[in-house]
């Protein structure tokens, strides 16, 4: 049941933020800071595909995949076909790993301790999920901006 649920809601939002980044007039506005702002729409996309390959597909997944999450932060000019084709990626991952879950998997302790204590696997997807949306959210309002 928690698989469902969680398929549909990183479906919906990494969606959706492919659609937020289609809204951007040009692929320049992905990579502004305006203001105070510290990080840009892209690279918060790409910390999003990062993240979740990492946590779904290296961890859960044995997919290979290698993390680099400071470039996630400090690449700039990716183009915007690049990062949707990175995001078409991800939910793929995603969604695999998912459906690959039991709930005996998620009721499981996650494979390794991310904020310094245990949790279940099913409690870390769903704070997963979260921190998509919480993303997002900036996204959609870094897009406003610029």
């Amino acid at each position: 049941m928690l698989t469902t649920i969680l398929t549909e809601l990183f479906e919906r939002d990494l969606n959706k933020l492919k659609e937020e980044l289609d809204l951007y007039e040009n692929d320049a506005d992905l990579w502004l800071k305006p203001g105070r702002v510290p990080n840009s729409a892209g690279n918060l996309a790409l910390h999003l595909c990062g993240n979740l390959q990492h946590f779904f597909g290296a961890v859960l997944g044995n997919s290979g995949y290698v993390r680099d999450r400071d470039s996630e932060f400090t690449r700039t000019g990716v183009p915007r076909d690049e990062i949707l084709a990175e995001i078409d990626t991800t939910l793929s991952i995603v969604k695999q790993t998912l459906a690959d879950l039991s709930d005996e998997d998620l009721a499981a302790l996650y494979p390794i301790e991310v904020f310094g204590k245990p949790m279940t696997t099913g409690w870390f997807a769903t704070h997963l999920a979260t921190h998509l949306t919480w993303h997002l959210g900036q996204i959609t309002y870094h897009r406003r901006m610029v």
